[in-house]
């Protein structure tokens, strides 16, 4: 495998290079690195390699004859050559990429800097743009190094042990499990029992099962895309029922006020389905309350009457779990009396927030608003409008208002109990 690196300053990669398992790689003949100063082959008499950008803007571009000039010499336009860019907008490098990585035999590294290269290369030279993650570098060459490192290791021989880069942290698609080393006992720690038994079956599915729950801790979102085995998945369930992650979050269904198709602002009907369906949807994703907003007694008397229903009368004899489901839903006349309920219970008044079938301003991801709820021990409540929506005035009000929920169709009509379960799968959704 031979790693070839485009960059301004060739040596940064000198002493990272020069020790250890690459180091020793290299002495073995099992890979080669080398580093081409791209000012080099700058024609400007005075080496320039940066310029200002057309159309205005702050910052310098790469300018591309050089680079265009140093991937012809290295080999860039080879079919057995492979163009990587290292720029914050590519796609974020992980394992899968790694090892995908690892079977090329050769491997061009840009190292950009400044305000980024030239778009040119980019069209025309380069195969594949990389980035280590959602954050700003000084430049290229230290995403260069993480991942020449992080490739290297799955070359044949590079690593002493072939059994180790079977056991790190990712190469399951899982966190590794916790590792433990002599003394047995360590300022009034011990090393778990099972791992002294020598019972090799039990120590792998302790590994296993540890493995999955330092993952479902702390990087959930590797679960979602791991292919799990049967026991897995019991265990990731098993997790859930231990947690309360969304205990904080509240949800109402308002029914005044709310718009008509005119924009006229009205009161709307309970509607048995949505009622239903929403409180199902409230249980299964762990909320802490659901409330039915309404200020008409005769609506509240006929929603009260169907959750009877199903709580006491012939329908809970029927269906049991239609009573679990309705076991944290209340009937509330107003938006400020669900408010008020709220923070007398929590103690402080929640954060609110909307959803809304419209675009405006300053809408808030699904992402950026699971992690604040998650991070927050506040409470939240999370507001869904029937008819055509929450007023204006609520939605101005609110402290986040989440984006549409859309597909990939121009058609957006969903009910608004599909609406809500879309929205509380993304907000709280345990991924297996």
């Amino acid at each position: 495998m031979h790693f070839t690196i485009l960059t301004l300053f060739p040596e940064m990669f000198e002493s990272v290079f020069s020790s250890g398992v690459i180091s020793r790689a290299c002495e073995d003949g099992l890979l080669s690195i080398n580093t081409h100063n791209i000012r080099d082959y700058s024609q400007d008499k005075h080496k320039i390699v940066d310029d200002r950008p057309y159309g205005g803007g702050s910052g310098m571009v790469m300018k591309p004859e050089p680079i265009a000039a140093a991937l012809k010499d290295v080999g860039g336009v080879d079919e057995n050559s492979k163009v990587i860019l290292l720029s914050p907008g590519g796609k974020t490098f992980n394992n899968e990429i790694a090892k995908e990585l690892s079977g090329h035999e050769k491997l061009i590294f840009i190292c950009g800097r400044y305000e980024g290269i030239d778009e040119r290369i980019k069209e025309k030279y380069v195969d594949l743009e990389l980035s280590i993650g959602d954050y700003v570098l000084s430049g290229g060459e230290y995403a260069a190094m993480a991942i020449i490192d992080s490739v290297a290791r799955y070359i044949p021989g590079v690593l002493g042990n072939e059994d180790s880069v079977v056991d790190e942290s990712f190469s399951s698609g899982l966190l590794e499990y916790p590792q433990y080393t002599r003394p047995e006992e360590f300022e009034g720690s011990s090393v778990p029992e099972i791992l002294l038994s020598g019972d090799h079956k039990k120590i792998d599915d302790w590994r296993r099962q540890k493995s999955i729950e330092k993952t479902f801790a702390k990087r959930p979102d590797l679960i979602d895309r791991n292919i799990l085995e049967l026991d897995d998945i019991n265990t990731v369930d098993s997790l859930k029922r231990k947690l309360k992650k969304n205990s904080n979050l509240y949800i109402a269904l308002v029914h005044y006020p709310v718009y008509n198709k005119q924009f006229n602002v009205v009161k709307t009907s309970f509607t048995n389905i949505d009622v239903l369906d929403i409180a199902r949807a409230g249980r299964t994703y762990g909320v802490a309350s659901f409330y039915l907003v309404h200020p008409v007694a005769e609506q509240q008397d006929l929603i009260r009457t169907v959750m009877e229903h199903w709580t006491k009368g012939k329908g809970y004899e029927y269906n049991t779990s239609r009573k679990e489901s309705l076991e944290y839903t209340y009937i509330s006349e107003s938006l400020e009396d669900t408010i008020e309920t709220i923070e007398k219970t929590e103690g402080v008044r929640p954060k609110i927030i909307v959803t809304d079938a419209r675009y405006s301003d300053k809408m808030t991801g699904y992402l950026e608003m699971r992690e604040t709820i998650e991070n927050d021990p506040n409470p939240f409540l999370l507001l869904f409008g029937t008819g055509y929506g929450l007023i204006k005035e609520i939605i101005e009000g609110a402290d986040y208002n989440l984006k549409p929920v859309v597909g990939s169709e121009t058609f957006n009509h969903l009910s608004v109990r599909s609406a809500a379960s879309i929205i509380l799968d993304r907000l709280c959704g345990v991924k297996i």
